[in-house]
């Protein structure tokens, strides 16, 4: 029964692109990791890509934009038109996906260029023409990279990029054309081309800092615009005007140099589109043949326009978007950390024609259904950490720190394991009940407690506080953060939609003494200390996060990884003056973080001008500041008038582990709500 907030009506309501109707205004949007042809193997018809889409097909979405199918397929190099058998599962596919009400595009991409993630083994191969020949029946390295002209890849300083010759260029041209039509004839409802977008091989083609070419695809405005051009071209001529192309669309590029983008309402000089060319390029685009622009903001130069972390503001390309939408007659679909509410009276107001989204489909695939049911509250919040979805990471001296696993894997969720393994974590109910106790009201102990019970055991949980959400509590006080607080209000409120018992204010010392047949601990993890003189002047992370402790005007934060960094920041948004230090080569230099998260920061603090001094260890702490050595081995003093040591955590088991007793969430190992949520359902799915 549908008991919808009437202010979200204009989402619920029909739209065009072309001759095709879309039932409501929500998009799900292109992510890396959903193709329907697989992503990092041999091309084939992906059954748990398509798993995913009906769900959501199902749970009322109006337009699904799987993720990028490459024309060529990385692994083997075979073109995607090639392998036919494919497009005869996808017309079976497009059956199922119509009997929902859905419409669904097959968003086919050229490749990446300068901004293909490559990791530190393949920049081996890259650079090496031995490595290079055997490799490339496999893979061809040196083409997956291959741009407009030769430029310094964004992931690796020891790689540069090669310039596409025209015959591949046409190639591609001609693989588009020929990929669409088999997609028309599978019943797909229209193709999308992957994209003047996020700095993307096509956009390098139309930006002026990427493209250096002398013949007819450089130069000019036309000439960096022909390839994009030529494509929708071919693929009208082979499918007919009447078949819907969306192109993937940044309305700015938000750069300032390479590697270097440009902040939230920062005045500075784009050095690639900016909006007085994005307004010709539309109106040139749709004269093209394009049928509708699929819209954000930046490239991976400025990646987290495209792929905002909760750093950015929510609704953060609106602006941008609505004003190009001024500029062509074609629909606009805006997406960037969209509010459900704040789309609705976009598009009620003709600003865009549809919300796009796409990572709180990996977190909620329900969550259109629970929003036009008037059940907003159960939504489970995507907190925007890439942490399972798109873990590449890179800091200096490391290219893509993927691990193979995440690169073959992208867009599973931190938070909801089942997404993309339906397979592996699923809820089975268990064979004999029995009574567990959990110990520890954190996201780890909550989510062990919330698997336990739907497999049918008998759970109590215990948390020693007077209120769930353990460690989590804090790393969510940040002003930023709002995301992580409904994350945790959220579990308070599912947790009790089961028969948990739940006992707060209760310390557990002794686990056997509870009488559980399993008792699973879930206790966390304690600040490391830091064998530095003076430490006791210094307040924990934890104590500044929780306002436990005040800080003063001048606050040196020991430790530049993400907490550090986070702190770093929340100070500076509260009028401080903080300055980093990290004894690393960079901030944030681990796996795991994707560059999209970690690139604000590090933008942001070198923006700004934070002081930030790498490679450099405290040796001293004081009531008026630290001396610190930096890489030259010379000591120096930094005034301070507080101290934050933010230097890691080491877990805390109220017991080791045995056949009876298991161990989850930090108390196990130290890590992140990926971590901690996938352990959960890897102990609890067991027991």
């Amino acid at each position: 029964m549908e008991n919808q907030d009437p202010r979200l009506e204009p989402l619920f309501t029909p739209w065009k692109i072309g001759n095709v109707e879309i039932k409501n205004r929500v998009v799900l949007c292109p992510m890396g990791g959903t193709s329907l042809f697989g992503w990092m193997e041999p091309l084939h018809f992906d059954k748990e890509a398509a798993r995913f889409f009906l769900e959501r097909a199902q749970n009322n979405v109006g337009l699904i934009i799987p993720g990028i199918a490459p024309i060529k397929n990385p692994i083997g190099g075979k073109w995607l038109y090639q392998n036919k058998k494919m497009f005869v599962e996808l017309k079976d596919f497009m059956e199922e996906i119509h009997a929902t009400g859905a419409r669904l595009f097959v968003q086919l991409t050229a490749g990446m260029g300068r901004s293909w993630a490559i990791t530190d083994p393949l920049v081996k191969i890259h650079n090496s023409p031995v490595l290079r020949t055997l490799a490339k029946p496999f893979m061809d390295v040196p083409y997956q990279s291959a741009a407009p002209s030769e430029l310094p890849s964004r992931w690796s300083d020891k790689v540069t990029t090669r310039a596409l010759t025209v015959k591949e260029i046409e190639d591609i041209i001609d693989a588009f054309a020929k990929t669409a039509l088999l997609c028309k004839e599978a019943g797909v409802d229209g193709v999308e081309v992957h994209a003047v977008h996020e700095g993307y091989l096509l956009d390098q083609f139309t930006l002026s800092y990427t493209n250096k070419r002398t013949d007819e695809y450089g130069g000019s405005f036309e000439n960096r615009y022909r390839l994009p051009v030529a494509i929708v071209k071919k693929i009208k001529a082979a499918c007919g005007e009447d078949y819907p192309v969306s192109l993937r669309y940044s309305v700015e590029s938000k750069v300032k140099d390479l590697c270097y983008g440009a902040l939230p309402g920062e005045n500075y000089t784009e050095i690639g589109r900016g909006m007085g060319e994005s307004e010709k390029a539309a109106k040139y685009l749709e004269a093209a043949g394009y049928d509708m622009l699929d819209a954000d903001n930046g490239t991976y130069d400025s990646w987290y326009w495209a792929h905002p972390p909760q750093y950015m503001p929510q609704n953060c390309n609106l602006e941008d978007v609505a004003h190009i939408k001024e500029c062509v007659s074609i629909p606009v679909v805006c997406a960037g950390r969209m509010a459900p509410e704040i789309a609705a009276r976009a598009i009620g107001e003709g600003r865009i024609d549809a919300m796009g989204v796409a990572r709180q489909f990996l977190t909620d695939g329900e969550w259109v259904t629970k929003l036009k049911e008037g059940h907003p509250e159960d939504i489970r919040p995507c907190i925007c950490c890439h942490n399972a979805c798109f873990t590449m990471s890179h800091y200096k001296g490391v290219a893509n720190d993927q691990p193979f696993d995440d690169t073959a894997h992208m867009a599973r969720c931190a938070l909801n394991p089942v997404t993309m393994q339906s397979e592996k974590y699923k809820i089975v109910p268990a064979e004999k009940t029995k009574n567990i106790a959990v110990v520890g009201g954190g996201i780890g102990g909550m989510e062990t407690a919330m698997v336990l019970a739907k497999r049918g055991h008998r759970v109590t949980l215990y948390e020693k506080s007077d209120s769930l959400g353990g460690i989590f509590v804090a790393a969510a006080a940040p002003s930023f953060k709002e995301k992580d607080r409904e994350l945790i209000e959220w579990y308070k409120r599912e947790i009790r939609k089961y028969p948990i018992e739940i006992k707060l204010s209760t310390e557990v010392t002794d686990p056997q003494a509870l009488g559980a047949d399993e008792v699973v601990l879930a206790t966390g993890s304690k600040a490391r200390k830091v064998p530095i003189p003076g430490a006791e002047h210094a307040i924990e992370a934890v104590e500044y996060l929780l306002s436990e402790k005040e800080v003063g005007e001048r606050v040196t934060v020991i430790g530049g990884g993400l907490t550090g960094c986070e702190i770093a920041y929340d100070l500076y948004l509260k009028g401080k003056k903080p300055t980093i230090v990290e004894m690393k080569n960079d901030l944030i230099a681990v796996g795991g973080i994707c560059l999209a998260n970690t690139s604000f920061l590090r933008d942001f603090f070198r923006t700004n001008e934070v002081p930030t001094h790498l490679e450099t260890r405290v040796s001293e702490i004081r009531a008026d500041g630290v001396t610190a050595i930096g890489p030259d081995g010379i000591p120096f003093d930094i005034p301070a008038d507080s101290v934050v040591l933010s230097v890691g955590y080491e877990p805390t088991p109220l017991a080791p582990a045995s056949r009876h007793v298991h161990i989850v969430g930090d108390a196990d190992k130290v890590g992140n709500l990926r971590t901690v949520i996938w352990r959960a359902w890897d102990v609890a799915m067991k027991l």
